[in-house]
């Protein structure tokens, strides 16, 4: 890792082993939709559309006239972005001999930041269908962190309070915390370190300079979570669902500054969607109340994509006749058995196996791998880095595990019901 005289930090891997002529850039920032102002819900979110500009101004790093995305298109590579609670990474691969183009066009967007008027009206009309698009699965986690933290916010925003948002109001959020400080450029692939480090110096030098507004948090450093509830049951408005289901939502510990139990959360959320929760989730026909059963560690299953406050979510399809307090019973039931253990060594190496074979897959994929580089740097300060996982995880015991259970049954724990609409399938 080098710290550039602005701030910036800047990760260059060479693996051309696997890199086979390609090179991926990822830019990750320390902005979310935490730092969205009050009634500017989903400001974040706002900027990552605007960063995709669909043509160039005179003067920009776009004479041409084209987009990013079309530029990065015509390279014969591809691009992408994603705004979290706590962080936007932006994702970009092209053949290795464009890299130098690649990084000049990730400064330049940046550099020529500058949205229209009409430009943000068409980009919060698009995030509007996103929002109304957005998976159920992301509601439920929403809704359980909204009642676990008070407060908390998702990603996606609000439709209604980005209608009235001004050019003005979105320039100055994005010189406020687009500021090298809050940045990690990640390069992995068939590169020449040294050579990408001449390029980012020459190109990215006037990226990100401090403004009036200074900085409100670095990459690297640790932003205080809020503590959770007290240990209770919070019951949540009923969300709308295609079947009768119910949705449980736990905590997880800090995985900064208490990393071995939540590795250890990740490895129960395998045990069991895995192994105890399918033998349990049958058709009714069978005389079962789950209908459909499933886990997830982290924001969609991103273990580790987010740092605190994040969650534990079970999501249980109840079949006709089964209350919401029952099948939360049958969810706590399965929990007290891994518990109360041991959990059987077969299955704690299953568990861990499947969560290796996802890392060692993931580190496949060069844009995957630049990513979760600019993720350890920025949300994870001391973490030795993505190649220490496998080993942090085979270190996971049953033990650990069993008290991972025991976290889940003794702290505080929302409940959403899920409540088909009329005319839907019950």
């Amino acid at each position: 890792m080098t710290v550039l005289p602005g701030g910036l930090r800047v990760c260059v891997e060479s693996v051309p082993q696997y890199g086979r002529g390609l090179a991926a850039v990822a830019l990750t920032v320390a902005v979310g939709g935490d730092d969205d102002l009050a009634g500017r819900h989903g400001t974040a979110h706002l900027v990552e559309h605007l960063m995709f500009p669909r043509s160039g101004r005179e003067g920009s790093a776009d004479p041409a006239g084209e987009g990013y995305a079309a530029l990065v298109a015509g390279a014969g590579g591809v691009c992408n972005a994603e705004t979290h609670r706590d962080h936007t990474v932006f994702h970009t691969t092209v053949p290795a001999e464009l890299l130098p183009d690649a990084l000049a066009w990730e400064a330049g967007r940046l550099l020529g930041f500058a949205p229209t008027e009409d430009v943000i009206r068409t980009e919060t009309d698009v995030i509007g269908e996103e929002i109304r698009g957005a998976g159920d699965a992301g509601r439920y986690w929403e809704s359980a962190l909204g009642a676990l933290y008070p407060g908390s916010r998702d990603s996606f925003g609000t439709a209604a309070e980005l209608a009235g948002i001004t050019a003005g109001e979105v320039e100055a959020f994005f010189r406020a915390h687009y500021t090298a400080p809050r940045m990690v450029l990640s390069v992995v692939g068939d590169v020449d370190p040294a050579r990408v480090m001449a390029v980012v110096g020459e190109v990215f030098g006037g990226v990100g300079v401090i403004g009036v507004a200074g900085v409100a948090r670095a990459a690297g450093e640790v932003r205080t979570a809020e503590a959770p509830r007290a240990a209770t049951e919070i019951r949540t408005a009923p969300l709308p669902a295609a079947r009768p289901g119910v949705a449980v939502g736990h905590p997880l510990p800090d995985p900064v500054a208490d990393r071995p139990a939540y590795l250890a959360q990740a490895v129960l959320a395998q045990v069991l969607g895995r192994s105890r929760l399918p033998v349990l989730a049958r058709s009714a026909r069978d005389g079962h109340r789950l209908t459909s059963a499933t886990v997830t560690c982290g924001y969609h299953g991103q273990w580790l994509a987010s740092a605190a406050p994040d969650l534990t979510l079970a999501v249980l399809g109840r079949a006709p006749g089964t209350e919401v307090g029952a099948a939360v019973d049958i969810w706590r039931s399965v929990l007290r058995a891994v518990a109360d253990g041991p959990l059987p060594q077969a299955e704690h190496r299953r568990a861990v196996n499947s969560l290796l074979v996802a890392w060692h897959r993931q580190a496949d994929s060069l844009p995957t791998r630049a990513v979760a580089l600019g993720r350890d740097a920025l949300l994870l300060p001391g973490s030795a880095g993505p190649d220490a996982l496998p080993a942090e995880l085979r270190r996971t015991t049953p033990a650990e595990v069993a008290a991972a259970a025991r976290a889940l049954l003794e702290g505080p724990v929302t409940v959403t019901e899920l409540a088909p609409q009329k005319g839907t399938v019950g």
